[in-house]
């Protein structure tokens, strides 16, 4: 098997880094070769903020995907979330100089690299641009202007923000690691690649990832994603609100919330009761699940309030926002017992929960269609993704050289100067948003430095 063919989805999460070595085998699945977990030890609500110990975390998930699989790392497709992130529409436009030319992708670029341009406030960066609907002169709603005349490119944009500091301490903790940049993600944008169908983001679909220090939102219309939030709550606290509530230690509230929580209190009996080993040689506590079904109800329950609230800004209610998919969930908090009830309960949106297992191979390991390998599993399809571009680029490009040279070994009555012309236009821009991105965050990184 040819290494080109593999990529890597690195997740540094709040509560785990995740790395994950895979290929595409002959059906389009992807074949997971290696999984490596480390605890994520210098990770906060999604923020850096221990490098060394991020570091450390990093290179022990790699070290370990690296000797499961066989494979050594190099480079890696990395996610983004943490609070610090945010999101805001703009629209823009250019005037073509050539009304009679047909737009083509130099004039998308020009129009995106133009709101690249737009002032942020101090200490932000813009991240992603990503393009909702077209006009062109009095034309609205276009999704695709390609081969279009028009004197005016018009376009409504979702722009996404974040922390210049948060984003290149992830770069650093990565580069430190050893490792390449080979591509920046957002991470909603990856969990939904993992779980979410076509036919879902056409209808209309948020996707809710519960992580450990944040939950991700991401709504989808028309097959294009409209709307993105952070909401700075995850598991981590309802794991602390248990902690507090019964006086135990942070690992027994963990181990209590994932083995016997329940976001539901009437599915729990008075009777039921769970008893905790008391620290050296003390009384073991006896703890009530009603109980503790309560704490765990209570912060999702202001947790989906946020999500819904969010969802209500962008205007699901309105025929134009409708999200006939409803909501779907996914991440490590997504495994809570009766979440699915509940979310539906709140909101009156038809929910399910969403697993990774749909992209993967068959006989693969059943572990690894958990909601909380979602994130890895889309970082490791945008980066096979990515592989397949190059090589159709490579192999484009080879064709071009074969037809130049034809062209110069033809007879010279022949005229080639058409073909040579007409030739380079099938390479220009192949790259997606999300690669130029990663260029654009590379000359960040080596400027800064």
């Amino acid at each position: 098997m040819e290494t080109r063919n593999i990529s890597v989805g690195l997740d540094i999460g709040t509560t785990k880094i995740v790395a994950m070595i895979g290929c595409k085998n002959e059906y389009g699945k992807i074949e997971v070769l290696g999984i490596g977990k480390a605890k994520s030890l210098g990770v906060k609500r999604g923020v850096v903020n221990n490098i060394t110990q991020t570091i450390q975390s990093i290179q022990q998930a790699v070290e370990e995907a690296e000797s499961v699989s066989g494979f050594e790392i190099k480079e890696v497709v990395v996610g983004i979330a943490g609070q610090h992130i945010r999101s805001l529409h703009h629209s823009d436009y250019i005037t073509r100089e050539d009304a009679d030319k047909v737009i083509d992708e130099g004039d998308i670029d020009n129009l995106i690299n133009q709101v690249h341009k737009l002032v942020m406030l101090p200490g932000e960066e813009i991240i992603h641009v990503l393009p909702q609907d077209f006009k062109v002169d009095s034309q609205e709603h276009i999704k695709e202007t390609i081969g279009m005349y028009g004197g005016r490119l018009e376009a409504n944009f979702h722009v996404v923000v974040g922390q210049v500091s948060s984003i290149k301490n992830i770069g650093r903790c990565v580069k430190s690691a050893g490792l390449d940049l080979s591509e920046i993600t957002l991470e909603p944008l990856a969990s939904a690649s993992a779980v979410l169908s076509q036919e879902e983001k056409e209808a209309g679909v948020a996707l809710l990832d519960i992580g450990g220090g944040t939950t991700d939102l991401a709504i989808f219309k028309d097959g294009i994603i409209r709307h993105t939030a952070v909401i700075p709550f995850g598991g981590n606290v309802i794991t602390e609100d248990i902690k507090e509530g019964c006086s135990i230690i942070e690992k027994q509230a963990e181990l209590l919330k994932v083995k016997f929580g329940s976001a539901w209190p009437g599915e729990n009996k008075e009777n039921e009761i769970v008893s905790i080993p008391g620290l050296r040689g003390r009384e073991p506590k006896e703890i009530t699940l009603k109980n503790l079904s309560k704490i765990i109800h209570a912060r999702i329950t202001e947790i989906v309030e946020q999500v819904y609230l969010e969802i209500k800004n962008y205007g699901h209610e309105t025929q134009k926002g409708k999200l006939i998919a409803g909501i779907v969930l996914t991440g490590g908090g997504a495994q809570v017992k009766h979440l699915k009830q509940l979310v539906e309960y709140i909101t009156g949106m038809d929910t399910r929960i969403g697993y990774p297992n749909e992209h993967l191979a068959g006989g693969s390991d059943e572990s690894l269609s958990s909601p909380s390998f979602a994130t890895a599993v889309g970082l490791l399809m945008e980066g096979l993704a990515k592989q397949e571009k190059l090589e159709k680029l490579e192999s484009t490009e080879v064709q071009e050289e074969e037809i130049i040279e034809e062209v110069d070994n033809a007879d010279p009555i022949e005229t080639p100067e058409p073909v040579v012309e007409e030739a380079p236009k099938k390479i220009v821009s192949k790259k997606s948003i999300f690669e130029k991105f990663s260029e654009r965050f590379r000359e960040f990184l080596d400027n800064a430095e």
